[in-house]
């Protein structure tokens, strides 16, 4: 896979202890890279980096992305010639609860990560994952493409468009040499996928009622989303990653969208249902009068040209693909007697063979 590139080169990622962060880490050791994740915390309870017993596998280093002194040792102690860009404050409610971290960690944590890539002899390539809430959202039924207005109402849409701009600000003065490292950004959103325990999430939601034997309250059932598996834009960081490490880059620089295809925008209800159908039985209820305080978009999806054209890249599972290999994904945790690290390396496999039968680039 990736052309092989990744075998034996060292690998930084930054926020390996997330939901994102961990399935990346577990691919990249299936895929022989020499992995060190740098993470503040584990984010929840269950959380799938310990689930995944990552930390024998892997390189696992605790460090705040605010604090450039610590992250430059570690970059010049594990002289990373990859770096993936990963450690957020995720979660766009808790932006309302705390802006100032939000806005230090994202931008201020962009700001040193860029700084050690930039002083650190050795890095060539880095892939910088932001967020489809990077865009301007005017809630219009067609994607956004890179080329279009970034901004962000909430403080975290705020913040993934702020490193956007960050990282272009580097790229453009410092990264644009030809032995400079080279640097591009992805943008993603929506992604499920076993593992995610994460607050305020629809599919965590209902499988932490589901595990105490409660019915989910739906609050925002008919906001639609392009739900995409986590494996879908994690094959085209690896693949961006890889193509950003070739002698003859013509990728360098530039903001990918990777997103689902379109006909995979369903509501909340519909993803409920098509997850109950795997799980067995499951209850869910739309109270009556339900609203937030918080404005949260109905619509948001990417126009995904851009990868298609210049990588070859394209989203590979159905929309029922997506959410069965999820719901089996947390029906063998929750049942107890599975190997997840095998069974979440199976998910990855049974990936891989959808894309290598559909002739994707990545998959040579």
């Amino acid at each position: 896979m990736f052309s092989n590139v990744y075998n034996n080169r060292r690998v930084l990622i930054t926020g390996h202890t997330g939901f994102k962060g961990s399935w990346l880490a577990l691919w990249l050791y299936h895929l022989g890279a020499e992995v060190t994740g740098l993470s503040l915390y584990i984010p929840s309870q269950p959380c799938n980096f310990e689930v995944l017993k990552l930390e024998s596998k892997i390189n696992h280093l605790t460090g705040d992305i605010r604090d450039y002194d610590g992250l430059k040792r570690i970059f010049d102690k594990t002289k990373p010639e990859i770096v993936f860009h990963l450690a957020a404050q995720p979660i766009v409610r808790k932006s309302y609860e705390d802006p100032a971290i939000t806005f230090d960690t994202n931008i201020g944590g962009a700001v040193n990560i860029m700084e050690c890539i930039k002083s650190t002899p050795g890095v060539q390539a880095a892939v910088i994952i932001t967020s489809d809430k990077c865009y301007n959202n005017v809630e219009w039924p067609w994607g956004y493409r890179e080329i279009d207005s970034l901004g962000g109402e909430d403080p975290y849409s705020a913040s993934k468009a702020c490193v956007e701009i960050v990282s272009n600000s580097y790229i453009k003065s410092f990264f644009s040499g030809e032995r400079s490292p080279r640097v591009s950004t992805t943008r993603a959103g929506n992604v499920i996928g076993g593992g995610d325990w994460a607050v305020d999430r629809i599919i965590p939601d209902f499988v932490r009622a589901l595990s105490r034997g409660e019915k989910l309250l739906i609050r925002s059932p008919y906001s639609t989303r392009p739900w995409q598996h986590v494996l879908e834009p994690l094959s085209g960081y690896l693949w961006l990653g890889s193509r950003l490490m070739e002698e003859k880059c013509d990728v360098t620089g530039e903001p990918f969208n990777f997103g689902p295809q379109g006909e995979v925008v369903r509501t909340v209800e519909e993803l409920i249902q098509t997850f109950a159908e795997t799980w067995g039985h499951a209850e869910w209820f739309i109270p009556q009068g339900v609203s937030s305080e918080k404005k949260e978009s109905t619509l948001l999806k990417l126009n995904c040209d851009k990868a298609l054209h210049y990588l070859k890249w394209h989203a590979v599972l159905s929309f029922e693909e997506t959410v069965r290999m999820t719901a089996e994904w947390y029906k063998a945790y929750y049942k107890g007697d599975q190997d997840m690290n095998n069974f979440t390396k199976g998910q990855i496999e049974e990936y891989f063979s959808f894309a290598k039968k559909q002739g994707l680039a990545w998959t040579r």
